[in-house]
């Protein structure tokens, strides 16, 4: 339930779960379609009661701001807009808007729609595929004049049609332009994936040492494999963001690149040691030897023992 500006307490979180709340954020009447929302930011501002509030959404948000002063939080971290920045907001995310004047004649828009809108769609079904949704908002999307041209074109389509009568095409023509807005975004975050290709590459030889030094200071001991969200953190990045990174630079996630890092200690300790398996598992942090065992076999083809007897 939305609670209003009059009853907001201190350190609370407002739970805005509808279109019709974010509204009222803005302070806008109400929409024209109760699943699905464009907010143009021109001549329209967060209500100024709502600025240091923690906000929590029940919807998916795609913001895209020009030339801001401000600052939005994302749990601890804070992101200062920039000229043509995009961030990406799923449900259950909690951020804190720090007030922000736009200097642009054009300062952007939100593109809000709700989880029911695309429930029993293709897109609800392939919607965590967009990966940039769990992305930290520091690493946001930094677009083009003529990105944005393409994206506002895509915008003015599903404008048009929940602005006029709804009949029974209106909400498969919203679907599906919302999803091909993702789909350009995808795209325009390949693109900043490969732009960044040299800071990619020290991205990776810290995650490939970060491995190293994991293990040379035994935490596998104590918190055992060493996890993606692990390194993501370690990397002050978000875990599927620094997944991406990597596919888009090596072909393997970040999963795949842990794995591989274990089966070559792996290899090494059952060719140069006579550690049994429990022991070697042990070593490199599997609670359970048979899970080492059984990840081992299916990368490398055989079992443990019968590497050891192949060497």
């Amino acid at each position: 339930m939305f609670i209003t500006s009059s009853s907001i307490p201190m350190d609370s979180i407002i739970h805005i779960e509808s279109i019709s709340d974010m509204h009222k954020v803005f302070g806008l009447p109400k929409p024209k379609h109760p699943l699905v929302s464009i907010i143009r930011f021109k001549n329209v501002e967060i209500q100024e009661e709502f600025h240091h509030v923690r906000c929590s959404f029940g919807m998916y948000c795609v913001t895209q701001k020009n030339e801001t002063v401000g600052s939005m939080k994302y749990g601890r971290n804070t992101y200062d807009f920039q000229e043509g920045s995009m961030v990406f907001i799923k449900p259950g995310q909690v951020l804190t808007y720090d007030g922000h004047q736009s200097t642009a004649e054009d300062p952007g828009w939100a593109l809000l729609f709700h989880p029911d809108l695309i429930l029993k769609s293709e897109l609800g079904r392939s919607i965590d595929d967009y990966s940039f949704f769990s992305y930290d908002i520091t690493e946001a999307l930094h677009i083009s004049e003529d990105e944005k041209m393409a994206l506002n074109e895509i915008l003015g389509k599903i404008e048009k049609e929940y602005h006029q009568n709804i009949d029974r095409h209106s909400q498969k023509l919203i679907i599906s332009n919302i999803e091909l807005l993702l789909d350009y975004c995808t795209r325009y975050y390949d693109r900043q994936f490969y732009t960044r290709s040299n800071l990619n590459k020290d991205v990776l030889a810290k995650f490939e040492q970060l491995l190293k030094t994991y293990y040379e200071d035994n935490n596998q001991y104590t918190t055992g494999i060493p996890s993606v969200s692990y390194c993501g953190n370690a990397l002050h990045m978000s875990p599927k963001y620094l997944s991406d990174l990597l596919k888009r630079e090596t072909g393997k996630n970040a999963k795949a690149h842990i794995d591989d890092f274990l089966l070559n200690k792996t290899k090494m300790q059952l060719l140069s040691s006579k550690a049994s398996i429990s022991e070697i598992a042990y070593s490199l942090g599997f609670e359970y030897s048979q899970h080492f065992s059984k990840l081992f076999k299916a990368k490398s083809g055989v079992s443990p023992s019968e590497y050891r007897s192949l060497g």
